[in-house]
């Protein structure tokens, strides 16, 4: 074995040369030698571990070069912390990047492999609950696409979001164990482990110059261990980083113990010290589930800025360069907790003067906000705090006291306004704000759609916008076309690039192109060709999981996403018993068929939700089962809803429905995932969609309902929903029929919270006021979608002004606006870019 020096790195050379090592023997030899199977033993599992641990191997080279060269250059990185990443399956995804897939597709072929099937095998990296996690892996891709110096910090979970099953109609949570069999996409760094501390005490004492200092002593500690996971960019040499960290015991067994014969005590350690990253969002209903909650995102920041700063070293010797060669994006408060331990650091370890440690520490932290819901904005008890970082509280509220000094020299005796603006809640449990502790603690705050931002500047942070309103900006969400069209639309995709070519993969603006053949007869066959093939292959899925025929001429009417009230999937629900009475009164009429689609999760603690669901299915077992109704209408919840279901899922779609409540969704990327692959949108002027209508056209949409203010105005004015229950027959009838058992003759009763809820309740988000637009809007879309090619040039406009919503542009803005990084070009091992 040669080595071979390239610059200041050394890499190793063998006979497997890329340019002659083939991917066909690289698969043959990991089958053989690693998992130690041969062609006759090997499983479908020990294929796709052949294959995935080849692609990585095949990653590897630009993963190093890219670190090295990142060190050389001393180059400005942004790390993005947060606590999901909804990455997916990986194998197909880093085939689409790397360039390998047809090249994957035809040796798997010639070997006896069907490459799909194997895709099929991996399991879902599930560590995320919905947008925040599936955000961030986009951003993930697009970072590394665009060449950015980027790396992301998050938790090693050993059970991702749970694994969701359905008896007798209801929600029941399992462990989803994604790491049952270890993942052939992640290496253990055991040189990367810190210790994190928890508990213990505050010791107060004079430094050399008689200032106080400050020691936290008598903590119980854990480590944190590595896994890292690569991250290659579309068609260029940039691998970046996917760090996550696993909790270990600092000692596993007590052997003492054990020899006594207690052998749950000679364990219990490291159980306990384990749990922290055994789960993704544990119950905090309880009070062990908040501290545990709590230590999961102290212990990741922690492992994180400890990590950095072993880096920055590298290069650095002091912190005066720190803000401007790192920094350190929020992806929603959970993070947060990282400023005050970057405080700790600088001031206890590192002996920097209060003044210049918050200096660097505002100009190093970015801070993103994801929701407008008073009840999501993150607050822990200080009571919490102190037995748990009794250090962290301390620097918090020294943080909190001098922030509210500024505020008094311009507000002077403003009480209420200082109140608001407080880091500490006041109250008999007092609570820590970690909204306010970021945007305190940030130098940006950024909101996530134009609408989005507007709310967090004049309803929900309007204190500190107008204190600092440079600070805040906005930052429209977006999704990385590779995996959400090409990756998971190749059908779609071939039609695009045998028109346009394929310059929309990395610049999505090319899909104007499309405008041009919006009227094109051979065109827009081909494209509905693509759209039925997609509706095909879902079709088969149903009838093969779940034994329903579905009409594949009827409207694929969607709705898939984490179950919400403000989500609005009970206004759905209500809508489809209309149809359904409409169907029962005039059985003979040509209604446009539809099939509604129904995916997502329920937080396990979260009734209301898991209730909207077995209605859901006890609605859908009676329509689906009445001949009277035939094919009219099928109503289908697809259980388990995923990264993969939702590629199977969104590219047969014909209608998307995103009908939140205005002006309580952020952003939603689901809207732009289904606009991307020609789904039309029913929806409200909320987060996104807004954006979505300007771009497109509000007549390539069907928006109906209250916009945000008219929300806000309807409650200050006193809604009455009752009055439009008893004023609108449609709604009455449907209503009433979910409240007469009609549904749930074996359960009676089960509904009646939900409805009365609406009925008598105060309809918080507004369902029976925007009743009568929605069913407008659905009569308008039932309507247009007879006329096909009007419905076809719709999708085609749809896609062709997509533009907007890549991830790409999101980041380019995120890098040029906040982070103020540039790209740096990678180069292979012959110094070509």
């Amino acid at each position: 074995m040669n080595q071979i020096n390239k610059g200041e790195s050394i890499f190793f050379t063998d006979s497997h040369d890329p340019e002659t090592y083939t991917l066909k023997n690289q698969i043959a030899e990991n089958l053989e030698f690693r998992l130690v199977k041969d062609r006759v033993t090997a499983t479908l599992e020990d294929t796709y571990r052949a294959v995935s641990l080849s692609v990585r191997d095949r990653m590897i080279r630009n993963w190093l070069r890219t670190q090295n060269q990142y060190y050389r250059n001393d180059v400005k990185r942004v790390y993005y912390l947060s606590m999901e990443f909804l990455m997916g399956r990986l194998l197909g995804n880093a085939l689409t990047n790397l360039g390998f897939y047809e090249e994957s597709k035809n040796i798997l072929n010639e070997m006896g492999y069907d490459l799909e099937s194997i895709i099929d095998v991996e399991h879902d990296m599930g560590l995320g609950n919905g947008g925040l996690g599936r955000l961030a892996a986009c951003f993930l891709d697009s970072m590394a696409t665009l060449e950015l110096p980027a790396f992301g910090y998050g938790i090693r979970y050993e059970y991702g979001i749970f694994e969701q099953d359905i008896v007798n109609g209801y929600q029941v949570e399992k462990p989803d164990n994604w790491l049952h069999f270890g993942s052939p996409w992640e290496i253990i760094r055991p040189e990367y482990t810190y210790r994190i501390k928890f508990y213990g005490n505050v010791e107060t004492y004079a430094d050399q110059n008689g200032n106080p200092a400050f020691k936290w002593n008598n903590t119980r500690d854990v480590l944190a261990v590595a896994y890292d996971v690569p991250i290659p960019g579309y068609n260029n040499h940039t691998c970046n980083n996917l760090r996550l960290w696993e909790a270990k015991a600092t000692h596993n067994f007590d052997f003492s113990s054990f020899n006594e014969g207690d052998y749950i005590k000679a364990v219990e350690n490291k159980y306990e010290t384990e749990n922290i990253s055994k789960v993704l969002y544990p119950n905090d209903n309880t009070v062990a589930g908040k501290e545990l909650r709590l230590k999961q995102q102290y212990f990741f920041v922690s492992a994180s800025l400890q990590d950095i700063i072993r880096r920055f070293k590298v290069n650095h010797s002091d912190f005066k360069m720190f803000a401007e060669k790192n920094t350190l994006q929020l992806n929603d408060t959970h993070p947060a907790i990282a400023i005050p331990e970057l405080m700790r650091i600088l001031l206890d370890e590192e002996k920097i003067p209060w003044n210049e440690a918050w200096d660097i520490t505002v100009r190093t932290f970015a801070y993103t906000n994801h929701t407008v819901l008073s009840e999501a904005l993150e607050r822990w008890s200080v009571a919490l705090f102190q037995k748990l970082l009794p250090r962290h509280l301390q620097i918090i509220y020294e943080i909190n006291a001098r922030f509210l000094d500024r505020i008094r020299m311009i507000y002077h005796n403003d009480i209420e306004k200082i109140r608001r603006m407080s880091i500490i809640e006041e109250s008999d449990d007092k609570k820590i704000r970690m909204a306010n502790l970021a945007i305190v603690g940030s130098f940006s705050v950024n909101g996530v759609a134009a609408l989005h931002t507007e709310i967090l500047k004049n309803r929900v942070f309007p204190d500190f916008y107008n204190f600092e309103p440079s600070k805040f900006n906005s930052k429209t969400n977006g999704i990385t076309q590779r995996r959400w069209l090409k990756k998971a639309n190749p059908f779609l995709s071939d039609v695009i690039s045998e028109k346009i070519g394929n310059g929309w993969i990395t610049n999505l603006y090319e899909l104007k192109k499309l405008e041009e053949f919006a009227d094109n007869s051979d065109f827009l066959d081909s494209w509905n060709r693509a759209k039925q093939i997609n509706k095909t292959r879902l079709i088969s899925f149903i009838e093969r999981n779940y034994n329903i025929s579905i009409n594949p001429n009827s409207i694929f009417d969607v709705q898939i996403k984490r179950f919400h009230e403000y989500k609005r999937q009970l206004l759905n629900v209500i809508h489809i018993v209309a149809l359904y009475n409409r169907i029962k009164a005039n059985p003979k009429h040509d209604f446009v068929p539809r099939t509604m689609i129904f995916s997502g999760k329920a937080a396990p603690g979260y009734y209301t939700a898991k209730s909207i669901i077995k209605l859901i299915h006890s609605i859908g077992d009676t329509i689906n089962n009445d001949p009277e109704v035939g094919d009219k209408l099928k109503v289908i919840f697809l259980k388990n809803y995923s990264v993969t279901l939702a590629e199977l899922i969104i590219p047969a779609s014909d209608l998307s429905e995103q009908i939140s409540t205005a002006g309580y969704e952020a952003s939603g990327t689901g809207n732009m995932k289904f606009q991307l692959n020609g789904a039309l949108t029913i929806g409200t002027l909320d987060g996104a969609n807004i954006e979505m209508m300007e771009e497109m056209g509000r007549e390539n949409m069907y928006i109906f309902g209250l916009n945000a203010d008219e929300v806000v105005a309807l409650h200050s004015n006193g809604y009455h929903p009752e009055y439009y229950y008893e004023q609108n027959n449609e709604l009455k009838n449907a209503v009433d029929l979910i409240k007469s058992n009609y549904f749930n003759m074996h359960e009676p009763g089960i509904f009646d919270s939900l409805m009365d809820n609406l009925i008598y309740g105060g309809d918080k988000y507004c369902l029976f006021a925007d009743f009568e637009a929605y069913s407008q809007a659905q009569i308008f879309a039932s309507k247009e979608f007879r006329n096909q090619r009007l419905w076809s040039k719709k999708s085609v406009l749809n896609v062709a002004r997509a533009g907007k919503f890549s991830s790409d542009r999101t980041i380019k803005q995120y890098a040029d606006e906040i982070w103020k990084i540039n790209s740096h070009r990678i180069q292979n091992g012959n110094g070509k870019a």
